[in-house]
């Protein structure tokens, strides 16, 4: 009986290990799901003080969006391909249904609670831009039209 017991609450341990929703992944999942589905309200659940405030900002602009571009953005997928985790700083890269390129998202460890800490300089925000080709100065230089100013 005592084996059976001990066997339950290895199983249990475990389980619980594996559904820890305070680790950098599950967090990052919560966050990425409200962030792109216009969530804003529950992405702030799991963001520190300053990502909160850009969360609010992002919101009250979201108001302004036609409901096409809310349901779009619903439809949005996200997936998560690698974390990194060092103390009490983690990474999350991640992509979306919308882009082609892996993303980062940071998350920092405060009170024993992972968190999204993100800034306007983050790769988080970086918007996609194909590249384009760059213009390159025109090297000819022109001759001078008939100047009849200095005559």
């Amino acid at each position: 009986m005592k084996k059976a017991l001990l066997g339950l609450a290895f199983i249990v341990a475990i389980v619980a290990t594996g559904c820890n929703s305070n680790s950098p992944k599950p967090v990052a999942e919560k966050f990425l799901t409200s962030f792109w589905h216009m969530n804003y309200k529950e992405a702030k659940t799991v963001s520190t003080d300053a990502t909160k405030q850009m969360l609010e900002m992002l919101e009250t602009m979201a108001v302004r969006l036609p409901d096409s571009e809310v349901k779009k953005a619903q439809k949005v997928t996200v997936e998560i391909t690698k974390v990194e985790e060092n103390g009490d700083k983690a990474v999350v890269f991640y992509k979306t249904s919308e882009m082609k390129d892996e993303k980062k998202l940071n998350l920092i460890k405060q009170n024993d609670k992972w968190l999204v800490n993100f800034t306007k300089n983050d790769d988080f925000l970086n918007e996609e831009q194909e590249e384009e080709p760059v213009a390159q100065p025109d090297t000819a230089v022109a001759a001078p039209a008939n100047d009849t100013t200095s005559k």
